[in-house]
Order: structure tokens, then sequence, then C-alpha cells
């Protein structure tokens, strides 16, 4: 029993990426990831999968957990886990030529992939609605 693990954060949604040897199950809260909803980004989470080929995860299960944030948020983060827990596997297991060849086949796509994005939302101040916006003034 090999594995891996790794958490990957995405705004406040948080997804954790277990991957061991296994037969190309990929899970996503204990179910498959072709029942991912929303159906539109679907693809999104797919996308490490589709760059690297099918032949790559064909000896591998990934069970990932997610949670927190919102559709989109969680479906990035579930990407992210997805793409990083494969390269740790084969960092550890397999050797570090094709470690390093994954990572630059996956870094020329999207950088997002292996590096977190830090953008977080930023606190609402008084005297506006918003961060940055701010109340109207009328002098009458």
């Amino acid at each position: 029993y090999v594995s891996s693990s790794l958490v990957f954060r995405k705004k406040t949604a948080t997804a954790c990426a277990f991957a061991k040897q296994g037969r190309g199950l990929i899970k996503v809260n204990g179910q498959p990831i072709e029942n991912i909803e929303p159906e539109c980004l679907r693809l999104k989470a797919f996308e490490p999968v589709l760059i690297l080929g099918q032949d790559k995860f064909a000896n591998l299960d990934i069970r990932i957990r997610v949670k927190g944030g919102g559709m989109t948020a969680q479906i990035y983060a579930i990407r992210s886990a997805i793409a990083k827990s494969i390269v740790a596997y084969y960092a550890k297991y397999v050797d570090e030529s094709s470690k390093n060849e994954l990572r630059a086949t996956l870094m020329a796509y999207d950088r997002n992939l292996l590096v977190a994005d830090p953008r977080r939302r930023e606190p609402k101040k008084y005297g506006g609605r918003g961060a940055r916006a701010r109340f109207q003034k009328s002098y009458r």
C-alpha cells in the first residue's frame, strides 16, 4: 500500500487528496469524478487527466475530500489536488525524470495547477457596502 497525500486550497475551499496504487479511479467525497456538479465545470476537474493522458492514471487511485468555499472554488481545488497528487506520487514511487516531465507539462498548460493562487477575499470596512465601495455623499 503506497500512498501520498496533499492538501490544496483555492479561496476558502480545501481539497485533500490521497494517491495510491490502484486501477485508475478518481473519487471526490466518495463519488466518482464523472458525477461532479455543476456539469459545465466538470471538464475543469478533468484537466490534469486530459493533459497528461489516461495512461498515467491507469494504475493509481486518487481519493479527494473537499469542503468549504463555493462550487467553482471547490472544482479548482479538486483539479489542483489531482495534479499535485500525481506529481507527488511519481516523485515518491516512480522516478525523478518522469516527475519533472509531468511537472513541466502541467506548468506549461496552467501554472495554477501546481502553484496556489494567493488571492483571498478582502474584508469589508465601515462607511461603505464593500471592501472598497463607499456610500454616496450629497451636499444639500
